[in-house]
């Protein structure tokens, strides 16, 4: 059985709501829980490098995540990856590594919510890359995209092909 490698970096999939405060913000992974609830029976391993919003990102963060995929023993890993910069994470990965099966994946609500669409992204990426050939792709909605053939739709919140 493949051993999966999940990176957790937060976004809205790991965002809560604090109701005192009136607004949203990371204090844990909701992973562990998800895979529970899922029963997955996966050999997972699982590392939080940071737990922020992906348009906080810069260099440092992308290198960062970078870096943790070359040295994971794992060929097959899962990002848990805000939407807002996915595809500049991903083409940062795409251009560097070759040796693995990388999908990022996120949600457009929150994991906590009612209707999130986390669930089924983390369960479609941790099929995704136990089936996908070595690469870089990003994994939303049920489908998945090359890191070079991939664009965020702000208008509609889904991902598609570049045109």
């Amino acid at each position: 059985m493949k051993k999966i490698k999940i990176i957790i970096t937060g976004g809205t999939f790991e965002k809560e709501y604090n109701e005192i405060a009136q607004e949203f913000s990371i204090v844990k992974t909701q992973v562990p829980e998800l895979l529970k609830k899922a029963r997955s029976r996966l050999v997972v391993s699982s590392k939080i490098l940071f737990l922020r919003d992906s348009k906080e990102f810069g260099d440092s963060e992308r290198i960062s995540i970078m870096q943790e995929c070359k040295l994971s023993e794992e060929e097959h890993i899962v990002i848990i990856h805000g939407t807002d910069s996915m595809t500049k994470t991903a083409a940062i990965l795409g251009k560097n590594i070759r040796n693995k099966t990388i999908i990022l994946t996120g949600a457009m609500i929150p994991a906590c919510f009612p209707n999130s669409d986390a669930e089924f992204n983390l369960g479609a990426a941790m099929a995704f890359v136990q089936s996908l050939q070595k690469g870089v792709y990003v994994a939303m909605n049920g489908r998945y995209f090359r890191w070079d053939d991939v664009q965020k739709d702000n208008g509609s919140g889904f991902f598609r092909r570049r045109p």
